[in-house]
C-alpha cells in the first residue's frame, strides 16, 4: 500500500519582478487545491526590469496560463520578434540573423545546411546566403510578420516568433492574473530568515516592521542579492567570467524612430555589445561591457552615442558576474531568475531560464520529505541547461577576426569550455551539428550564428554529394522563391499590430 504524502500547503515567494511574478502566475493554479502561495515585496527595491527581448518557448508559458496573447501583447506595449540580428560580431560591417525558424527543407535525409554548403562548394550557381533560405529571417529584414500556419506542408509553418515587451509591464499583468486566482501579496523588507537548528531548513522570513512569513516550500526571486539560496543558505556561486567577462551595462529607453523592426539588434562594440529592443512606443537600449576594457562613462557615453532617437530618460547602471549558483533548490529552496544564476541578454534567454527553472519545479514539486533524488535531478538539469546557453553565448564572443581592442583580443583567444570545443571540432570537419539532450538552441541557429560569424567547415556530409546536382539546384531555387514571395505578400509588423493588439497609447517610460 503506497502511503499518502505529506502535502505542501505553504509557498512563500521572495521578490517581485518578473521572476517572482512569473512564479506566482504559474504556482496560482496550485490555490484551488489547497495551497496558500504568498509572495513578499518590497517597493523600496527596484527591478532590474531590463529583459525586455523572448524567445520563441514564452508562447507555451503564457498559453499553460491560458493568455490571450492579443491582451498581453496590448498590456505590454509587446511586439514580435523574428529573432535576433548581430552587427559587427565577426569583424566591423558585418551582419547576419539567428532566426526563429528553419532553413529550408532537409532531402532525402540530408539536412538542408548540407545542400548549401555543397551548392556554396561548387559554385555552380552561387546558392547566396543561407538567411535567404529561412523565412522568419527574410520576413524580419523586411519588417513584416504574420502568425505561422498549423499547415505543415505551408512554408508559413517554419516561422516562430517572439516577444518584445516592457518587463515591468508584464509583471503588473502576472500579478493581476495571479492575486485574481489567489496569490496573496505582501509589502515589506525580508531582513531576516529563520532556520530550523536541526535540518538547516528554512522556517520563515523576518520583515522589516517585525512581520514573520513562515511557509513550507520557498521561492528565491530575489535577483543578485540572492537571499534565500546566496546569502541564508550558504550555495556557493561559480563565475564564468574567464569566458564572459562582460560585467556592466549601462541601460535607457528612447523616442521611436520610425515603425518598429521584428527583430532585435545586438551591435559588437570596442568593449562589449549594444542592444536595441524596439516596442510599440518607445525602445529599449543598452550596452553591455567589460570595466576591465571601459571605464563607466565611457561606455554611457557610447550608449547615447549610438540611439537611433532620443534618450527618454538617464542611462541606469547595472552590475552582475556571469555564472551561477551550484545548486538551484537546496534543502526546502529553489532559486528562480537572477537569484540563481545570470548570463547575458544576449540571446535573450533570462526570462527563458525563468520559465523553464518554474516549469520543473512544477514537474519535480516536492511534498514535505523534499526528496533528495528530485532534488539532484533539478539541479542536474538545470545547471546543464545554464551550461548550455553559456557555451552559446560564448561562441559569438569568440568566433570572431575582431583585432581591434584588447576586449576582442581577449574573446579571440581565450580557452573554451571543453563541451564548446567538441562541438566546434563537430562542425569544423563536415559541417555537423546535433541538438543534445536538454540543449534550448536548434541546429539552426548554431547554423546561422557559426556561418553568420564565418567558421567554414572544411568539407560538408558525404550522402549530400549523392543527389543530383542539378535537381538539388532547381530546388534550392524553387525554396528561395517561395520564402521570398511568402515574405513579400505579409503585412508589415506595423500594420498587423495596428489590426490585432495595438497598446493604448500612453507617455514612453
Amino acid at each position: 500500500m503506497t502511503a499518502e504524502p505529506s502535502r505542501i500547503t505553504k509557498v512563500v515567494i521572495v521578490g517581485g519582478g518578473t521572476a517572482g511574478w512569473m512564479t506566482a502566475a504559474a504556482l496560482s493554479r496550485l490555490v484551488a487545491g489547497g495551497v496558500s502561495v504568498t509572495l513578499v515585496e518590497s517597493e523600496e527595491i527596484g527591478t532590474v526590469g531590463v529583459g525586455e527581448a523572448t524567445i520563441p518557448s514564452l508562447l507555451d508559458f503564457n498559453a499553460m496560463l491560458g493568455i490571450d496573447e492579443d491582451a498581453f501583447i496590448r498590456a505590454t506595449a509587446a511586439t514580435f520578434k523574428l529573432g535576433i540580428e548581430f552587427r559587427d560580431w565577426a569583424q566591423p560591417g558585418d551582419s547576419y540573423v539567428n532566426p526563429f525558424g528553419t532553413h529550408g527543407r532537409d532531402v532525402a535525409g540530408v539536412a538542408f545546411h548540407h545542400l548549401w554548403l555543397r551548392q556554396r562548394a561548387s559554385g555552380a550557381p552561387d546558392p547566396g546566403p543561407i538567411g535567404a533560405y529561412c523565412l522568419a529571417e527574410v520576413a524580419a529584414r523586411r519588417g513584416r510578420f504574420t502568425r505561422p500556419s498549423t499547415n505543415p506542408q505551408s512554408v508559413l509553418s517554419t516561422l516562430s516568433y517572439a516577444f518584445h515587451f516592457d518587463a515591468t509591464l508584464y509583471a503588473a499583468f502576472l500579478r493581476d492574473l495571479a492575486e485574481r486566482d489567489g496569490v496573496v501579496r505582501v509589502e515589506g523588507r525580508v531582513v531576516a530568515v529563520d532556520k530550523d537548528a536541526d535540518t538547516g531548513f528554512i522556517d520563515a522570513v523576518r520583515l522589516a516592521d517585525g512581520r514573520r512569513i513562515d511557509g513550507q516550500l520557498f521561492i528565491d526571486c530575489s535577483g543578485f542579492r540572492s537571499l534565500l539560496l546566496g546569502d541564508a543558505l550558504g550555495v556557493p556561486f561559480t563565475s564564468w567570467q574567464q569566458w564572459l567577462p562582460c560585467d556592466r551595462a549601462w541601460a535607457v529607453p528612447s523616442a521611436r524612430n520610425g515603425p518598429p523592426m521584428p527583430y532585435t539588434r545586438a551591435t559588437a562594440d570596442t568593449a562589449g555589445w549594444r542592444w536595441r529592443i524596439p516596442l510599440q512606443h518607445r525602445v529599449g537600449n543598452g550596452y553591455v561591457y567589460s570595466s576591465a576594457h571601459i571605464d563607466d562613462d565611457a561606455a554611457r557615453s557610447a550608449l547615447l552615442a549610438g540611439l537611433d532617437g532620443a534618450p527618454l530618460g538617464e542611462p541606469r547602471p547595472l552590475r552582475f558576474v556571469a555564472g551561477r549558483r551550484d545548486r538551484l533548490w537546496e534543502k526546502n529552496c529553489v532559486a528562480i531568475g537572477l537569484a540563481g544564476g545570470f548570463l547575458e541578454p544576449l540571446e535573450s534567454t533570462s526570462i527563458h531560464l525563468i520559465q523553464s527553472g518554474i516549469a520543473r519545479l512544477m514537474s519535480l514539486f516536492p511534498d514535505d520529505g523534499f526528496a533528495a533524488v528530485e532534488i539532484d535531478a533539478y539541479n542536474r538539469v538545470m545547471l546543464r541547461e545554464y551550461a548550455q546557453i553559456r557555451d552559446f553565448i560564448i561562441l559569438h564572443y569568440h568566433a570572431t577576426t575582431r583585432a581591434d581592442s584588447p576586449f576582442w583580443d581577449h574573446c579571440r583567444t581565450m580557452t573554451l569550455p571543453a563541451s564548446l570545443e567538441a562541438k566546434l571540432a563537430l562542425w569544423s570537419g563536415k559541417g555537423r551539428v546535433f541538438r543534445e539532450q536538454g540543449d534550448l538552441f536548434t541546429p539552426d541557429s548554431w547554423i546561422a550564428v557559426l556561418l553568420g560569424q564565418g567558421i567554414q567547415p572544411r568539407s560538408f556530409d558525404p550522402l549530400a554529394a549523392t543527389l543530383p546536382a542539378d535537381e538539388t539546384a532547381r530546388f534550392m531555387a524553387h525554396v528561395r522563391d517561395m520564402i521570398d514571395k511568402t515574405a513579400a505578400a505579409m503585412p508589415t509588423q506595423e500594420q498587423f499590430i495596428a489590426q490585432h493588439c495595438a497598446a493604448p497609447l500612453r507617455e514612453p517610460a
